[in-house]
């Protein structure tokens, strides 16, 4: 099989499907999609960056509300003695459940007009910077969202621990890791600024050979600030659950959006992030 005939076989991407409607339907064009956009941006074929969803397990979701566990230490004393708390803390915590909301992440592009009858240059616009903006807005909600009607991030959770930094980067990533799995999980994710990346861990001996070996998956993003590291049990202790649905339109921007005005055009992704276990994630100083 060519490689012509394999693309032939491919769902058309978001920026073909949404420039084939403005081809029908000129500025008044608005696409809804039955998946989430922000996993069919292109480079993720060949980029070896993972977005922040990805350190996460996925749900979908099929109602704007969805029932969820959680667990929690006690908030006082204990009233009886809990068989081996301190070997196992997580015998004293205690469990709940809550409904989470499904929030909208949106993102914006201006398209200039001569775009609108060049459906080819449109499509790839729409796929390299519209989607690109909304992974980056995903995964600012994801990291550091602050909820009410949007997405509340793992840096905005009630009970993350916060720890100071150790002897050095290195010593404090891997103090991290430790108190996850000393809390019963298993440290699966790394959340790290691009520059503290290139820093103080890329080119460091074996050290990022030997947690990929350990399936530790490490996701770069500006949304976690220079000089501290995000480590949890991501697959265990939260979960993303995803609406299944997307949209791309032309819309009026809110004011704030862009410096100037200009035809634009928003895309949008609805879902929710919980925590199950937020004594499973630490926000680690690293100097």
């Amino acid at each position: 099989m060519s490689a012509n005939e394999t693309a032939e076989q491919l769902p058309p991407s978001p920026g073909r499907v949404f420039a084939q409607a403005v081809a029908l339907q000129g500025k008044n064009a608005s696409v809804e999609f039955s998946h989430t956009i922000t996993e069919a941006f292109p480079g993720f074929k060949r980029r070896p960056r993972i977005a922040v969803r990805g350190l996460f397990k996925v749900v979908k979701a099929d109602s704007a509300k969805v029932k969820y566990w959680h667990e929690k230490p006690p908030e006082g004393p204990l009233a009886v003695s809990v068989e081996d708390v301190g070997l196992r803390p997580e015998a004293a915590f205690e469990f709940h459940t809550d409904l989470a909301v499904l929030k909208p992440t949106t993102a914006w592009i201006q398209v200039p007009p001569s775009l609108l009858d060049d459906p080819e240059t449109l499509a790839t616009f729409i796929d390299f910077r519209l989607l690109v903006r909304l992974c980056t807005a995903e995964n600012q909600a994801l990291a550091r969202g602050r909820g009410g009607d949007r997405v509340r991030g793992i840096l905005e959770t009630p009970g993350v621990t916060r720890l100071p930094a150790r002897s050095d980067p290195v010593s404090s990533l891997l103090a991290a890791c430790d108190r996850v799995e000393q809390m019963g999980g298993s440290a699966d994710g790394i959340l790290v600024n691009p520059a503290d990346y290139y820093r103080y861990f890329v080119g460091k001996g074996g050290l990022l050979a030997d947690l990929t070996s350990m399936g530790v998956r490490i996701a770069r993003a500006r949304m976690v600030d220079p000089g501290q590291v995000i480590v949890g049990d991501f697959t265990a202790a939260a979960t993303i659950f995803d609406s299944g649905r997307s949209s791309i339109r032309f819309a009026e921007a809110p004011a704030g959006i862009f410096p100037r005005q200009g035809l634009a055009v928003c895309g949008e992704i609805h879902e929710a992030l919980v925590v199950h276990l937020p004594t499973h994630f630490y926000v680690a100083s690293l100097v």
